[in-house]
């Protein structure tokens, strides 16, 4: 068996918009728990300025298949107005 698949997102709001920001992030995270191989999905930063959400996940298939699914479009949707810029996505 792989070990997990670490990951940190950050989003940088446009101003005023970080409330906005961290609800569509909210609801995102309510739908992602419950996906398969999701064992880590919550914000552990928030500021004004950015807002990181640190992932883990069981493997990389199912990382890929979280990555196409409706709560990443949601939440890309969500997000394509409030943005300073695109989301940084690191493996840890």
């Amino acid at each position: 068996m792989s070990a997990p698949i670490d990951l940190q997102a950050t989003f940088i709001p446009n101003d005023g918009e970080f409330f906005r920001v961290k609800l569509a992030l909210e609801i995102a995270i309510d739908e992602v728990v419950n996906e398969a191989g999701c064992i880590r999905y919550e914000l552990t930063e928030a500021t004004e300025e950015r807002l990181i959400l640190t992932e883990q996940w069981e493997s990389e298939e199912l990382l890929a298949k979280h990555s196409k699914g409706t709560a990443v479009q949601d939440l890309n949707e969500s997000l394509s107005a409030l943005l300073a810029g695109p989301v940084q996505l690191e493996r840890l």
